[in-house]
């Protein structure tokens, strides 16, 4: 924002200003705070005009750059914003305001109208506004409520008694489901009436309705007839075709209708949508796809995306669609970067990484690694993204660079205990997955449970890795039952989890034993049922050897004499498996 210090003003001027600023810096997401400073702005110097301060004049667009910045679907502000400027600075400026405007919001019907008015008032060759108002009627003209936008073009084509150019612009509407369509067809059937014929139809249908008339006077065996006479029975096949066309047009105005009249919000807002207008988006999309008409459906997606543009889902739905088409790589890499960079919160990271996996298979790794590293700037401790880049590394560049990810992140200051908990449950399963060591992984485990015994996601994963261990052989499965006793024990006994989620991984291992348990697992189910799920009395009273109450202990809250037991049991493990120690060794300390 302006240095307001540097301003000769006065100081109580900017009050209310940076009042709002800090406001909208504290938190963005508040529309109000910037509806409050833009109205604040142009209060500045009794009234914004072009005599205005340099230091007014910068600081109201300044502040409009950050609002349309945050915000570049409100079109409203977009025109505000280019009459300021027009005020201020001239229609040049003015101009490149729209220009902006329209490049974040390329298929709003009310913005192309203002700005084609605004080119039919400041320039005089017909040639430049009829080039803008072309690009508005590709990117507008195919809208459901796209007539405020042709009325526009009409008006300007009267004005320049353009009579053959305002014809052609009827011709091409009547073929266009509009809310209107009615009123333009019934313009065009007049000025039809009034048009040499050689202007209404191309030369090849006009020769052919020529042909039927002279037909249909030889077989009834007339004299030649008057030109007039000719001329009226082929107009007269001519309006029969354009009436067909006409039914045409009013028969896909009504298989859209259902959907446009339950649209209740066309535009943008902050705003959540209700449920039913989501709804009524999907369907109504569903129905387009249908008719498999390319531009409809691209016309519907973007007029989708100003209403549901904070929806992830339609973001999605846009990329994946596009992404079935042929050769339309460059349209889907322009739908995820929209969706990134200006609408999707990052908070919500999943679309980023759905943009980053399609540039990986077009073979940009490179552009894929940076996404990944541009969303960890703002979420360091977002494991989600973490294993996704440790996973393209791993496609990439094997199992070794994805533990590397791995370990660098988890020795990061910024990743937080429970993140790295997952990040070295997440090493262990790519150590037992991608490297088939089995081993490695268990000992990866074991070194960290006394960091990490407090995450949830660390006991499934190493519950996980016990219980799909394949058993040839007795020996095999008397082998996974012992470990995965081991771990349900120190579970038992280092976990401080919440009494359910405790409860929830107890009765992982419960249904172990009642589906692969032996002879006498059901003693440990009812026992491990009582200490879980039975009163407190019960639970007291049954308590585990390791002296863990039911609610869960540290490590350091045994008893001396569980506390060696405990130790034993890793002594006893790593001089079993010297290799699993070198391993453990090398896990980081988030200490």
């Amino acid at each position: 924002m302006s240095d307001f210090n540097n301003y000769g003003g006065s100081e109580e001027e900017y009050a209310s200003v940076r009042k709002f600023v800090a406001e909208t810096e504290t938190n963005p997401d508040n529309f109000e705070s910037w509806e409050n400073l833009i109205k604040a702005c142009e209060a500045l110097d009794g009234g914004l005009n072009r005599n205005s301060s340099p230091q007014a004049l910068s600081t109201i667009r300044d502040a409009y750059d950050r609002l349309l910045l945050k915000f570049p679907l409100f079109f409203g502000y977009w025109k505000k914003y280019a009459d300021l400027e027009f005020n201020i600075a001239g229609p040049e400026s003015a101009e490149m305001v729209y220009e902006r405007g329209c490049a974040s919001i390329t298929n709003s019907v009310d913005l192309w109208t203002d700005y084609c008015s605004f080119k039919m008032e400041t320039t005089h060759d017909p040639t430049l506004v009829r080039e803008l108002f072309e690009r508005g009627a590709t990117f507008a003209g195919l809208d459901f409520l796209a007539h405020p936008f042709w009325d526009k073009y009409i008006e300007y084509e009267e004005r320049q008694e353009a009579q053959d150019r305002i014809f052609a612009i009827h011709a091409r509407i009547i073929r266009i489901p509009l809310h209107q369509y009615a009123r333009y067809y019934e313009r065009f059937r007049t000025l039809s009436h009034t048009q040499p014929l050689t202007e209404v139809v191309s030369a090849d249908i006009l020769a052919k309705f020529q042909a039927e008339v002279a037909a249909e006077a030889a077989a009834y065996g007339g004299a030649e007839r008057p030109e007039l006479e000719v001329e009226r029975d082929v107009r007269g096949k001519i309006d029969a075709m354009y009436y067909e066309v006409f039914t045409q047009t009013q028969n896909e105005v009504s298989k859209r209708w259902t959907y446009e009249s339950e649209n209740k919000r066309p535009y943008f807002h902050v705003t959540e949508l209700e449920h039913s207008q989501l709804n009524n988006w999907r369907k109504y999309l569903d129905f387009e796809e249908t008719e498999g008409d390319f531009n409809r459906i691209v016309s519907l997606y973007e007029r989708c995306l100003v209403t549901c543009a904070f929806y992830d889902e339609f973001w999605y739905r846009y990329a994946r669609w596009m992404a079935e088409q042929s050769g339309k790589e460059e349209e889907v890499r322009n739908i995820y970067i929209r969706a990134s960079t200006l609408f999707v919160p990052i908070s919500r990271p999943g679309i980023r990484m759905q943009w980053a996996y399609f540039e990986e298979s077009c073979g940009r790794v490179d552009i894929a690694l940076d996404i990944h590293a541009a969303i960890l700037v703002k979420l360091p401790d977002c494991v989600e993204v973490i294993i996704s880049w440790a996973n393209l590394e791993r496609r990439q560049n094997g199992t070794e660079a994805a533990i590397q990810v791995l370990k660098d992140q988890i020795d990061a200051p910024t990743v937080d205990l429970y993140t790295k908990a997952a990040l070295v449950a997440e090493w262990a399963i790519l150590l037992w997955k991608g490297k088939n060591s089995t081993e490695e992984a268990r000992a990866v485990f074991l070194k960290n449970v006394q960091w990490y015994a407090d995450s949830r996601i660390f006991w499934d994963k190493w519950f996980q890795l016990e219980l799909e261990q394949a058993t040839p052989d007795k020996e095999a499965e008397t082998q996974q039952a012992e470990r995965i006793k081991h771990v349900f024990d120190e579970f038992r006994s280092r976990s401080r989890l919440p009494a359910p989620v405790k409860r929830e991984l107890a009765q992982v291992y419960m249904n172990y034993l009642v589906q692969r348990g032996g002879k006498d697992a059901m003693k440990d189910f009812l026992a491990v049922d009582r200490q879980m799920f039975g009163p407190a009395s019960v639970a007291t009273a049954s308590k585990s050897a390791t002296g863990a109450k039911e609610n869960g202990a540290s490590l350091g809250e045994l008893d001396a004499d569980s506390q060696r037991k405990a130790q034993t049991r890793y002594l006893n493990f790593y001089e079993a498996h010297p290799e699993a120690n070198a391993e453990a060794q090398g896990s980081a300390d988030p200490n």
